[in-house]
């Protein structure tokens, strides 16, 4: 992938939902926050999909099912459809199902989104370690799962029987500010255990996986808020990704990303998918987007002036090719404040 951001399609100055056939969209962040929709998303959206872009949404979120999270959308005014969503539910079902018999029990620690997973898969969920499962599978089950849920799967895996965890995601994004998520969880077990899961949810290739299958996309776009999760799914997957500022990642976690974190593009919200996107160019021992030039030397440095997301994107530019294959430990607050980001 590009050392250096880029900012508009190779080849093309069209919009992105006209270069990529498919939007592979992350949820909590990018299209909504705490069940309400952000800004900009649904109207975006639905231009997109109107101009003949497939939208799937795919989350690491293995708590709900399909149908519910397709319903979910349809009331913020967004129309989808049970088949437009993939789950890390789906992705560790299936990986599960490749290594046990049909019809094999398997424990669950979360919610009811692994249940239906599981049984598309036709596996059978089970409650108790005691229910002689072959496996073990952990997923977010929400805010109220019982603390004895974590000794169910430490009794299982005591006895040799295999884990899998849907996801990893430390924290997820909630109404009231950032909440644990599935891989606090997962660390509870794996301490108690001294035990690895499989995993199976982004940046993993068993998810990326499970969307090609279950989309067929053919030139997909990544669309998400995580530089860990979503970004390094699509390096991982070798396809292009755009980073909306919508979620959890800021301006000084983008300039300092490793290889593997740095997006294809970068922009405000959803709106990103619909707008021409302006070219990163060298200039002068620097990189120039819009009305601003970005420079590294001992700190980043910030000339010019325009639209604060063109001066991101120089910014971007110059710390990711000082960095190499390694994370810019350039200071670039100044030039960050000076965008008001």
């Amino acid at each position: 992938m590009s050392q250096t951001v880029r900012t508009r399609p190779e080849g093309s100055d069209a919009p992105l939902s006209e270069a990529y056939d498919t939007a592979l969209l992350d949820l909590d962040g990018v299209v909504y926050a705490g069940g309400s929709a952000i800004a900009h998303a649904v109207e975006s959206l639905g231009a997109a999909s109107r101009g003949g872009m497939h939208l799937a949404y795919v989350t690491n979120n293995a708590l709900r099912t399909p149908d519910v999270v397709a319903g979910h959308l349809t009331e913020l005014g967004i129309p989808t459809g049970a088949s437009d969503v993939i789950t890390s539910a789906q992705a560790v079902a299936r990986l599960i199902s490749e290594q046990v018999p049909a019809g094999a029990r398997v424990l669950v620690i979360g919610g009811e989104g692994l249940r239906v997973a599981l049984r598309e898969r036709g596996l059978v969920p089970v409650e108790s370690a005691d229910d002689d499962p072959v496996a073990v599978v952990q997923g977010y089950g929400g805010p109220e799962l019982p603390w004895g849920r974590f000794a169910e799967a430490c009794y299982a895996i005591a006895r040799g029987v295999p884990w899998f965890a849907s996801n990893t995601d430390l924290t997820i994004p909630s109404a009231r500010g950032i909440a644990p998520g599935n891989g606090a969880a997962v660390e509870v077990v794996r301490i108690a255990t001294g035990a690895e899961p499989q995993v199976a949810g982004k940046p993993l290739p068993p998810m990326h996986r499970e969307t090609i299958l279950r989309t067929g996309a053919e030139r997909p776009l990544v669309v998400g808020d995580r530089l860990d999760t979503d970004i390094e799914g699509a390096f991982n997957g070798g396809v292009d990704s755009l980073l909306v500022l919508t979620g959890v990642t800021d301006g000084a976690q983008l300039l300092a990303a490793p290889p593997q974190h740095r997006p294809t593009y970068v922009d405000a919200d959803l709106r990103g998918l619909l707008t021409g996107q302006p070219e990163v160019v060298a200039a002068g021992g620097g990189f120039r987007c819009g009305g601003w030039t970005a420079t590294a030397g001992e700190r980043l440095e910030l000339e010019g002036d325009g639209e604060a997301l063109d001066g991101l994107r120089a910014l971007c530019a110059a710390a990711w090719a000082a960095a190499g294959e390694g994370s810019c430990g350039l200071d670039g607050g100044k030039a960050l404040a000076r965008l008001g980001l």
